[in-house]
């Protein structure tokens, strides 16, 4: 469909990705040169540049231990697995998340317990969280959304009070901070993720960080098949070792040449944060004067929201059409759109096997009939940022009542 606005031309010519991948030459040029160090060197498996990677980011977060995965949602499996659940004891988590932030605690053996948002920041509710505990409870698994922190202080207490683990979901979360310190460093463990459409990517990828000397060496572990030893301590210079095979584990390492991708970037971190930051802005200040969408909260004082997602929320008592209507004008705009994200038990597979209804929880249900996202990236620029401002305006001066 495409709005028939001024004959029906569209914004733009040419699509705009939902999120522009890296974009800057100069970077291409850093990174070209990390891969062809990586080549010539004739190890491309997980290696040195790996380390670099983790040490570069546990200095940034601020932790003792970050382990480099092939994604987020491995993180999230090796946090379950961490928290060795039995006979089905509960993780509470939102509802407002991806698909594998529930499928981990699932998959682990753990029973999924879903708290209801908070309908300002659109994090999980952590009054929702203490109604929810029972004493088969083990785990919280707060997820930062869209880059914007928890309510983590009073999410901590809780789970020191009932003696419970907090594991983040940082996936949006790389640049958050929460009364002064990253969120990577607040729970027990926490997981980020580098896939194609986050601030920091290597298309497939992922970081959990702790604190906790005795977690990082398991989860060290089990991220490659519960060996004691991984191949480049195996077949260094130092020569050829046996390994043991402590438990059972999984292949969730990232390889060196996935490295030679976040490295540069992990570098000019601040500077991509700046310029989401330039995006988040001007959509601030142009979508503020429509009554027809709700823009996303002023930031919590002593924050800092990682600019991942930008969301409207479509009010339809003052819109003639229904959220996917106005995602696909938008998109009919050449404007590239996203749901982040329908409520997690309004899914068939989760409502199926988890038996929620309708209503039971209004907040999050309301948030994922009405969420959509416009594009955000380090690599928009001015014309972009105006673009998708003149399409928004364009849609819903259509659609007004």
């Amino acid at each position: 469909m495409v709005i028939a606005l001024k004959g029906g031309i569209p914004v733009r010519k040419e699509m705009l990705v939902f999120q522009k991948p890296i974009m800057n030459s100069q970077l291409h040029d850093e990174i070209l040169r990390e891969f062809s160090e990586t080549l010539r060197s004739g190890w491309i498996g997980t290696g040195p540049k790996v380390k670099q990677v983790e040490q570069i980011f546990q200095e940034y977060i601020g932790v003792k231990h970050a382990i480099a995965l092939n994604s987020c949602t491995a993180g999230l499996e090796l946090s379950m697995a961490a928290c060795n659940l039995v006979d089905h004891q509960e993780v509470i988590t939102t509802p407002i998340t991806f698909t594998a932030t529930a499928a981990a605690i699932f998959r682990q053996g753990g029973k999924i317990i879903f708290a209801d948002i908070d309908p300002k920041t659109w994090n999980i509710d952590p009054a929702d969280i203490e109604r929810k505990i029972t004493p088969r409870t083990k785990a919280i698994l707060p997820v930062h959304f869209a880059g914007r922190p928890c309510n983590m202080d009073v999410i901590m207490d809780i789970a020191k009070r009932n003696n419970l683990l907090v594991i983040s979901d940082a996936a949006h979360a790389i640049e958050t901070e929460y009364h002064g310190k990253k969120v990577g460093s607040i729970g027990d463990m926490n997981c980020f993720s580098f896939y194609a459409t986050k601030n920091i990517t290597c298309a497939e990828g992922g970081m959990i960080t702790t604190d906790n000397d005795e977690l990082a060496e398991r989860l060290d572990m089990l991220k490659l098949h519960g060996l004691s030893k991984d191949a480049s301590a195996r077949y260094s210079e130092k020569g050829f070792s046996h390994y043991d095979v402590h438990e059972p584990g999984f292949k969730f390492n990232l390889p060196d040449t996935s490295a030679c991708l976040v490295l540069p970037q992990l570098k000019r971190i601040d500077l991509l944060s700046k310029n989401r930051e330039k995006v988040w802005q001007a959509y601030q200040k142009a979508f503020s004067k429509l009554s027809q969408v709700t823009i996303p909260a002023p930031d919590e004082p002593n924050t800092r929201h990682s600019r991942h997602l930008y969301n409207l929320l479509i009010n339809h008592d003052r819109l003639s059409c229904t959220r996917d209507e106005f995602a696909a004008a938008i998109q009919a705009e050449k404007i590239g759109v996203g749901i982040h994200f329908m409520a997690l038990h309004n899914y068939s597979c989760w409502g199926n096997l988890l038996g929620y209804r309708p209503g039971d929880l209004p907040f999050a249900e309301d948030y994922g009939n009405r969420t959509i996202s416009l594009p955000i990236s380090a690599w928009m620029n001015n014309r972009d940022i105006q673009d998708v401002i003149t399409a928004v305006y364009k849609v819903v001066d259509h659609y007004k009542k």
